[in-house]
């Protein structure tokens, strides 16, 4: 892979360097940049933030006199510096893990890393991207794999009766910062798959992250016919067989795409089971390379794949009929000594049933060697629902685990947040380990923090005015925000249950309040569409009086200045449906508050010193009842809480209580809920032990572990209990168990006594230890332990597991007995 410029017009000599400027996306977080793009032309930075851009568009007479001018000259070459310090320099991950060989390939439909690059919807796409920045600064070697979409995500316009319109603009690869992917003679790589009855063809793309790299995928090729030049036209556009071969593209395709590059991964992260088929992709290329069959070819790979999903319904997942699966994967299946019907086992919770749809979660399930929720309650919540693939376990030992989501802090800090962060806490602030951070915060002084706040939330006014062409809200007013996805569990027309309550909350003579709204409704959701319509509506009464303000077509853009410059954000997802919901964490850097339902990650970080928390947690089934409590309440924290805490100033002008919750929520929280962190935290936890766990699955080492895996599966149905007495003394119970084994090893078993956790408490799980042989028996054991408690003895259930150093159980071994 050459990572050699492309620019496809000369510059002058003197702006040598330009170009590479304008192609590396660390431009969208590193803004010491702007002002240099600003003078290159300033009215198309304002509307694009777009260099490349601006690069490809201005003349030749502008790219002389920028030539000339020499302040502009010593400022690119202060930014070309800036950026070689960046790519030379020692990073976190070089320091502490320098050791580790190969790169993490990072699989995700979409990838939200600026609005000049517009492949993403929402949220999943803005947390890849962040993951892909913070692995930037820390110098974790990921590379991003994903599509680059003709049209992309639909662009919003509002129609004259309120009523949303979608638009699909081109993405034309010439003016967005991308650069064609040439392999080391030059030519364009391309990847070719095979679909029913023909190839498609792939072009690729390669996207400049700072010292990382996303390559994309585009099927836009004139040797396809005109089906298949669409099939990376829309972001979640079209019908089932269309997202299914988008799927196989960026599972497919993109582990092939790694593999033509010669780019050793050693781990490979899938972001949601979109990407499950580079599972695939990555045993067969094992299988090649190896002479080995398939079952041992995923068994040694999978050791080194995470499956990261954000669904937190089981309905969420992406399935598809059996027969389609069987159309489009007949030819992988072939290539590999596969059965189809063996395949679709793999995305069946019953292997056996037929008619089961194909579901793309169980197979990365099925592939990886660890799977995580994005928050500590999603955590809970999908191991409830992954519950029906570990049916005999306990759902607290269903193999999920969390990582809590984080935002990139420099993406999303405002230019007065950064002033004000860099004097407190540094300039390599958000680069390294964060220790110092949260103690810097706290010396800012009262003064300084409101100032801030004020100046932030003016510069959201002259935006709002900008873009609205009028003159729309106060400076000096509470502002709230309330942006994301128009969508049922979100509740987006909460705080309308009531709309003259809230009418009086916003016409506050001496305590106003002003809303500003964003947010689009997919296009087949008539329900969302609804709501919005429904915002729409209210906010164009007269006696609303411009206090209410939409503005359209959400983007990174706005998201970004709406977070910069709110004093509140409101989130009211229906609990547990907010996997994490990063929205409320953009306002921590900028000293923004939060109000929400107990969901995602405002579950584990709100403290009542931090903001305010709406419900108690619970999760009761009658939609109306929980709507109106919830509403309610909402009014009612903002009524008697918020509004006066917000308004009650010394004679400074200062709201003192306010400002001490700000800075208790920048210091405790921004650096907790961050990229930064998290990204340490999926380094520490996942990527290195995953990444040697593979290198340990050499072929003989993965064969042996198949060829255990198969006896456990032969022989476990032998396996069954005897005679069990346990017996209670002075608060302590002594098991004696009989276990007969069949021809299993007795080194591959582990005999439990085991009781459910009550309450918080985790279960308990005392092991028994093997004693001698039952007499006359040809392969059988008394186990016995004794345990220190004051549970009953009914309470404690003998069973037993697989045990092995090597499977990973129950993931990959789920072989469970109970006694009763």
């Amino acid at each position: 892979m050459q990572s050699r410029h492309y620019s496809p017009r000369p510059l002058p000599q003197a702006l040598r360097g330009l170009d590479q400027l304008a192609l590396d996306l660390r431009w969208s977080w590193n803004h010491g940049a702007d002002q240099l793009w600003h003078r290159v032309d300033a009215q198309l930075w304002d509307a694009t933030r777009n260099p490349w851009l601006i690069l490809e568009s201005v003349s030749e007479t502008r790219l002389i006199e920028l030539a000339g001018d020499g302040a502009f000259l010593a400022e690119l070459r202060e930014q070309l510096a800036a950026r070689e310090q960046h790519l030379h320099g020692t990073p976190w991950f070089t320091r502490q893990h320098g050791d580790l060989h190969g790169q993490i390939a990072y699989f995700s439909m979409e990838f939200g890393l600026s609005e000049a690059l517009p492949i993403y919807s929402g949220g999943l796409g803005v947390l890849a991207a962040d993951h892909l920045k913070a692995a930037c600064d820390l110098g974790v070697p990921v590379v991003g794999v994903s599509l680059l979409y003709q049209r992309g995500y639909f662009r919003q316009k509002i129609g004259a009766h309120g009523e949303q319109i979608e638009l699909y603009p081109l993405n034309d690869p010439t003016m967005l910062p991308v650069t064609p992917l040439r392999d080391d003679s030059g030519a364009w790589v391309q990847v070719s798959l095979q679909l029913p009855g023909r190839q498609i063809h792939l072009r690729t793309w390669q996207v400049q992250v700072g010292r990382r790299s996303l390559l994309l995928l585009d099927s836009n090729h004139l040797l396809n016919d005109p089906a298949d030049r669409g099939v990376t036209g829309e972001l979640y556009g079209g019908g089932p067989e269309l997202r299914l071969q988008q799927e196989l593209v960026l599972g497919l395709g993109g582990w092939q795409l790694l593999e033509q590059l010669g780019i050793d991964c050693c781990v490979c992260h899938l972001n949601e089971g979109h990407a499950a088929f580079a599972v695939l992709a990555r045993a067969r290329q094992y299988l090649r390379a190896h002479q080995v069959d398939f079952d041992v070819a995923l068994r040694a790979t999978r050791a080194g794949n995470l499956f990261t999903t954000h669904t937190p319904v089981a309905a969420g997942f992406d399935r598809f009929e059996p027969e389609l699966i069987e159309q489009y994967l007949a030819d992988f299946a072939a290539s590999v000594g596969l059965p189809v019907a063996r395949l679709l086992a793999l995305g069946r919770g019953n292997p056996q049933d037929a008619h089961e749809p194909f579901n793309m979660a169980l197979l990365a399930a099925r592939g990886c060697g660890a799977i995580n929720g994005v928050s500590r309650l999603h955590g809970v919540v999908s191991r409830r629902i992954f519950q029906s693939a570990f049916p005999r376990w306990p759902e607290a030992e269903v193999p999920v685990d969390h990582v809590t989501n984080g935002v990139h802090t420099p993406t999303w800090d405002s230019p007065e947040a950064d002033k004000l962060w860099t004097a407190a806490c540094g300039k390599g602030r958000w680069r390294d380990t964060l220790e110092d951070v949260e103690g810097g915060l706290r010396g800012v002084e009262d003064e300084a923090l409101w100032r801030f706040r004020c100046a932030s939330r003016a510069s959201l006014m002259q935006f709002l005015r900008g873009r609205c062409g009028r003159e729309v809200f106060n400076p000096d007013v509470l502002t709230l925000g309330f942006a994301r996805r128009m969508t049922g569990y979100k509740r987006t027309t909460l705080l309308l249950h009531d709309p003259e309550r809230l009418l009086r909350l916003l016409a506050s003579r001496d305590r106003p309040v002003q809303i500003v709204l964003a947010g689009k409704a997919h296009p087949r959701d008539e329900p969302g569409k609804q709501m919005l319509e429904q915002w729409l509506a209210f906010a164009s009464r007269g006696d609303v009086d411009g206090r209410v303000v939409f503005v359209e077509d959400y983007d990174l853009a706005i998201a970004a200045e709406l977070t910069r410059g709110v004093d509140l954000w409101v989130n009211t997802p229906l609990r547990p449906w907010e996997a994490c919901g990063t929205s409320g964490m953009k306002v921590l850097v900028n000293g923004g508050l939060n109000v929400s339902v107990l969901d995602g990650w405002w579950a584990e970080a709100w403290q009542p010193e931090l903001g305010w928390a709406l419900g108690d947690g619970d999760e009761a089934d009658d939609a109306a009842v929980r709507d109106a409590r919830d509403a309610d309440e909402l009014y009612r924290l903002l009524e008697s809480a918020v509004v006066p805490e917000f308004y009650a100033r010394d004679a400074a002008g200062i709201p003192r209580a306010w400002v001490a919750r700000m800075r208790e929520s920048m210091a405790r929280l921004t650096t907790q809920y961050s990229t930064n962190r998290m990204v340490r935290e999926y380094v520490e936890r996942y990527y290195v032990p995953l990444a040697r766990a593979c290198r340990q699955r050499v072929p003989e080492a993965a064969r042996q572990l198949e060829q255990r895996y198969r006896q456990l599966a032969q022989h476990w149905p032998q396996l069954h209990f005897g005679n069990v007495a346990v017996a209670a003394d002075a608060g302590r119970l002594r098991f004696t168990v009989q276990l007969y084994l069949g021809d299993l090893n007795p080194d591959f078993v582990q005999v439990e006594a085991y009781a459910e956790g009550r309450g918080e408490e985790a279960p308990v799980r005392h092991p028994l230890q093997r004693g001698a042989p039952l007499a006359g028996a040809a392969n059988a054991f008394t186990y016995e332990g004794e345990l220190a408690t004051g549970r009953p003895a009914g309470d404690f259930t003998p069973r037993a597991m697989a045990t092995d150093g090597d499977l990973l159980v129950p993931l990959e071994a789920d072989f469970i007995t109970w006694y009763r």
